[in-house]
């Protein structure tokens, strides 16, 4: 296995970059209230597990810009359109298959799997651009 440079601000960069698409993804003026109605949780749960939710998401993002860092110097991407096209194809292989179940298994609305695999695919892809680049 090729030993792999990892430039940590770039990881940070694009752990920063993920959390600040959430924080406007899951924002009252786009999808926030929808997805709250179809996940089932009250604003009150919302505010009581806020503080571990977000540390755990920052935790995870984290984790996720290190790992597609790696999937990004294998394929050898180093233009932002080529970051954009790794982090679509981990979105595709790993992400959107398996938050599919959500509609098949769960029974949620296909809506619901819009909203999360959006944010999804818009967070990995921006991900990817800022490692291809920067990483």
């Amino acid at each position: 296995m090729p030993e792999i440079h990892l430039q940590f601000g770039a990881i940070i960069g694009a752990t920063v970059a993920r959390m600040a698409v959430g924080a406007l993804w899951y924002s009252p003026p786009l999808f926030v209230k929808p997805w709250m109605a179809m996940a089932g949780i009250s604003d009150q749960q919302m505010k009581e597990g806020m503080g571990k939710a977000i540390g755990l998401d920052l935790l995870g993002s984290f984790i996720m810009a290190f790992v597609l860092v790696h999937a990004i110097r294998y394929a050898g991407a180093t233009t932002a359109l080529q970051g954009l096209a790794v982090g679509f194809l981990n979105w595709l292989g790993f992400v959107a298959t398996i938050l599919i179940g959500s509609v098949t298994y769960e029974r949620k609305p296909f809506k619901y799997f819009l909203i999360n695999g959006g944010y999804q695919l818009v967070s990995i892809m921006a991900m990817g651009a800022i490692l291809a680049v920067w990483g």
